[in-house]
């Protein structure tokens, strides 16, 4: 293969008459290309204002429907940020989430049975608003595996004082098919996986054409999932999922994970003590990974990235990285943004939401640099 060409994998080209894993189609890979890809862009938030005047609290409809956002989605930002509450409940082992029923005009039910139907969310704390961009993120690279999510001022008299009478806090919606390990030290994992089993799996190739070929390490879900996973987290440098250990960069003496003596292990040789945490799937859907407790950290340096949470991966996703390639991803980001009135406000707008804008943009440049050095592939698998 020539320098700066990538492979791309077409959907299900494992089994298209004639296609093999060494006869991929390749498509020219320039990672300083600025595509000027017009059905892309037009959404930017450099072709928009972001006027102050209006005041929905969702502001899913302004000018023409941003593209990303399915009519699902839409019901469900209309029922966290709208929605009132009827019930609330603790979640064990959570003691600062607190999970609530939401009314939206139906009969008022159990509070289990509302969740069941779908009709709750988990608030978080205020400084967790970083959940809510990472939803945006999600969506606008159309990886849609992240659950709907607002930023909310609360006023209800069900809720205890201190979620409504400080700043706004997220609302995720709760997802009842999440399917968790009867474990209770670890149900925080749909599948209970280590680094070492992870890379194992990335080198064998699990879950390619849909299902596993093989046994161990194999653990069901689709290979195409674990370059969206990756990509996602690098942009957002979420690090508690693939690296809790901090071993990819170098952490403040303050961060848990030196406090709490997980830092350590990374010098160890026995890597089979590097759990991951929060990959889970839906019990209906069980191939496919969905994002949670995205705890992005958009303050963190460019020259103290952590790289680990690409090792492994050999593809990513096309539809994203044409996204990234655009040039357009802080426009369309901020324009998505604006949709959440509460975060907007909160955040200081385009003004204060730009740097963190342009340090995602950013590393996406630095991700697409070592797509093309390591002359990495695409997938169309969606």
């Amino acid at each position: 293969m020539a320098p700066g060409d990538v492979r791309t994998h077409p959907k299900n080209s494992e089994n298209a008459p004639g296609k093999t894993e060494n006869n991929r189609e390749k498509k020219k890979f320039n990672s300083s290309s600025q595509q000027t890809d017009g059905g892309l862009c037009a959404a930017s938030g450099e072709q928009q204002e972001f006027p102050d005047s209006d005041q929905r609290s969702l502001r899913t409809r302004v000018h023409r429907p941003l593209p990303w956002f399915s009519q699902d989605d839409i019901q469900k930002m209309e029922l966290l940020s709208g929605g009132e509450i009827e019930s609330k409940a603790r979640v064990p082992g959570h003691g600062q989430v607190l999970q609530v029923a939401l009314w939206s005009g139906n009969h008022t039910q159990p509070h289990g049975g509302a969740c069941h139907q779908g009709r709750c969310a988990l608030i978080k704390r205020p400084g967790d608003w970083v959940e809510v961009l990472a939803f945006h993120l999600d969506r606008v690279l159309g990886l849609n595996r992240s659950l709907p999510a607002v930023l909310r001022a609360f006023r209800s008299d069900v809720l205890p004082y201190r979620y409504t009478g400080g700043a706004a806090r997220p609302a995720v919606w709760w997802d009842p098919d999440i399917r968790h390990l009867a474990d209770a030290d670890n149900d925080q994992n749909s599948v209970a996986l280590g680094w070492d089993q992870y890379q194992g799996l990335l080198r064998r190739g699990c879950g390619r054409g849909g299902a596993d070929q093989h046994p161990a390490p194999c653990v069901g879900v689709r290979h195409s999932e674990w370059g969206r996973l990756a990509l996602f987290d690098f942009l957002l440098q979420v690090i508690d999922r693939l690296d809790r250990y901090c071993c990819g960069f170098r952490p403040d003496p303050a961060e848990p994970c030196v406090e709490n003596l997980l830092h350590a292990k990374c010098q160890n040789q026995n890597t089979k003590d590097l759990v991951l945490v929060h990959i889970l799937v839906r019990k209906a859907e069980p191939s496919r990974l969905v994002f949670i407790d995205n705890a992005g950290r958009p303050d963190q340096p460019s020259d103290n990235l952590n790289f680990r949470l690409l090792e492994g991966i050999k593809e990513f996703p096309e539809r994203a990285v044409s996204v990234l390639r655009s040039g357009c991803l802080e426009g369309l980001l901020l324009s998505s943004l604006y949709t959440d009135r509460e975060l907007w406000e909160s955040q200081g707008g385009a003004q204060g939401l730009g740097p963190i804008t342009h340090a995602i943009q950013h590393r996406a440049q630095l991700l697409l640099q070592h797509m093309e050095e390591k002359r990495l592939g695409l997938n169309r698998d969606l």
